[in-house]
């Protein structure tokens, strides 16, 4: 009964809703008439969760209040504080690299300093930089390594033996090489060049580079020579090369001139792989020579072959510096004659009366040095390698001469013959052309320097009729001022690369205004 009842009530109220609801709803013909909305609602507050006020609402004082500070805080001015350091560090970077490019002695003299600092601070053998700037494993006087004929001798010279920190050495001395070649090229060669009147700018490359092999090898020529006298292999003394072998000691003139020697070609091979010299025709034939004398000298130091080395490197020597003296004359603009077009094609530069006695004088110290004395090492490794001393293979007492070592060391001189018997090849060529032909022979090692002999006469006669022009006062009246290019040396206003207003003017209409002006 009870259940009823309240089914009862609840359809009523149920019922009522609905009235009410429709009653609500009636359209404004009705009676009753709706509410018109008058703004959106875009204004009021989110509805659910009004903690966070709207953002057209939000005033600047209650935002700047509530706001959340940001992860990472950046304002204007730190940002262009950032910026203004990366641009100072690139200008920077920029100009050091300009220098850099400019004067290339700068950064091995900062390495050589920096080295020499750092030893500086703990001068004694503990220092890890001391095996840079000295030689290593100094030996006892009656150490077994030493030969018996100075073994036990207090009064001998010291010995020292061979390892790994003889690396360290030879790179020190290639960067302080780098540093001498750079900068007696620079700073001392070129201000002599220019005395001399050579303007050309690969002449004066050509120039420097040969005064300092020049000056390298009159230094190491010499020194080559004087070790070569303390040792057995004296006077190329084949059979003294491998007699008590193995050569494990030397004394220090002859390690510090066997590694000096090989920093000097690793130096080399550098410059030539990154071509800071000229590229010639022969350039491949070039770095087969340095990667063969390379391979050469690592050898022989590692597997005790260095007396032999010691020849091949006087050898070598005293013949580059013939060559890099024959190249002097005609870049000193000396007077020519029936041969210095011939060996200068060959010999880079042969212009002077003299040239014909130099001539005849290094092709005979070339074949010598170069093809005598290697062919009898050559020789020497056939016969007398496997019967003078142990002929075995022993690494325990490091007896490396054996049939092996023997293979290995010909193929080598081999390659080393065959590249000289090709530039033999071009000297005895141009010989004969001026010789017998009596005419002008081709360059056959340089690509462009009739090209740049070209350059330079044009530069020169420019520089002349502008000298003319100017002492005539004719220059003078147009207000123009030029330089070596015949062009307007004056500042102007560039646009995306283009010169705005007006055009400038040319070597050649500077030299037309001048004739105008003279001929009125």
């Amino acid at each position: 009964m009870a259940r009823s009842q309240t089914l009862e009530r609840s359809s009523e109220a149920v019922a009522q809703r609905q009235r009410s609801r429709s009653s609500s709803l009636k359209s404004p013909s009705a009676g009753t008439t709706r509410p018109r909305r008058k703004s959106s609602g875009l204004g009021a507050d989110i509805r659910g969760d009004t903690s966070a006020p709207a953002i057209s609402t939000l005033d600047a004082a209650h935002a700047a209040a509530n706001a959340t500070p940001p992860l990472s805080p950046r304002s204007s001015s730190g940002n262009i504080h950032r910026r203004s350091k990366r641009r100072k560090v690139r200008s920077f970077f920029r100009k050091w690299k300009q220098l850099s490019f400019t004067h290339t002695w700068i950064n091995p003299l900062i390495l050589i300093c920096i080295i020499l600092a750092l030893y500086a601070i703990n001068p004694t053998p503990s220092n890890p930089l001391h095996k840079a700037i000295f030689l290593s494993y100094e030996l006892p006087p009656d150490h077994p390594h030493i030969p018996a004929w100075a073994r036990g001798d207090h009064e001998a010279p010291q010995y020292y033996g061979k390892g790994r920190a003889d690396f360290t050495f030879v790179s020190f001395y290639i960067i302080v090489l780098s540093f001498t070649r750079e900068f007696i090229m620079q700073r001392v060669i070129r201000p002599i060049a220019i005395k001399c009147g050579i303007k050309s700018r690969g002449k004066q490359s050509r120039f420097m580079e040969q005064v300092y092999t020049a000056i390298y090898f009159s230094i190491f020529g010499p020194y080559g020579l004087y070790v070569m006298s303390r040792t057995p292999v004296w006077y190329f003394d084949t059979h003294g090369m491998y007699i008590d072998f193995p050569h494990r000691a030397h004394e220090g003139l002859f390690k510090a001139y066997y590694l000096l020697q090989a920093s000097y070609w690793a130096q080399q091979a550098i410059v030539l792989l990154l071509q800071l010299e000229k590229p010639r025709k022969d350039y491949e034939e070039l770095v087969m020579h340095h990667v063969v004398t390379l391979a050469l000298i690592g050898l022989s130091y590692r597997f005790h072959f260095t007396y032999m080395g010691l020849a091949v490197y006087i050898t070598h020597d005293i013949s580059d510096f013939f060559l890099a003296v024959s190249s002097l004359p005609s870049l000193l603009s000396f007077q020519a004659n029936p041969w210095s077009t011939q060996t200068a094609k060959t010999l880079n530069y042969l212009d002077n009366p003299f040239t014909t006695y130099y001539f005849v004088f290094f092709t005979c110290v070339w074949i010598y040095l170069r093809h005598v004395i290697n062919l009898r090492i050559l020789y020497s490794i056939t016969t007398t390698f496997a019967t003078v001393g142990n002929f075995t293979l022993n690494w325990d007492t490091e007896q490396y001469k054996c049939w092996i070592s023997q293979y290995i060391s010909f193929a080598l001189l081999a390659a080393l013959q065959s590249i000289n018997l090709f530039w033999l090849y071009l000297i005895l060529k141009i010989a004969y052309t001026a010789a017998v032909k009596a005419v002008g022979a081709k360059d056959v090692r340089s690509d462009e320097e009739e090209e740049e002999d070209h350059d330079s006469l044009e530069e020169e006669r420019r520089e002349e009729e502008l000298k003319e022009l100017k002492a005539n006062g004719l220059l003078k009246a147009s207000g123009a001022d030029y330089n070596s290019e015949g062009l307007k040396d004056v500042p102007e206003v560039r646009l995306n690369g283009r010169a705005v207003g007006e055009k400038e003017e040319s070597y050649a209409d500077a030299v037309k205004e001048g004739q105008k002006m003279g001929s009125k």
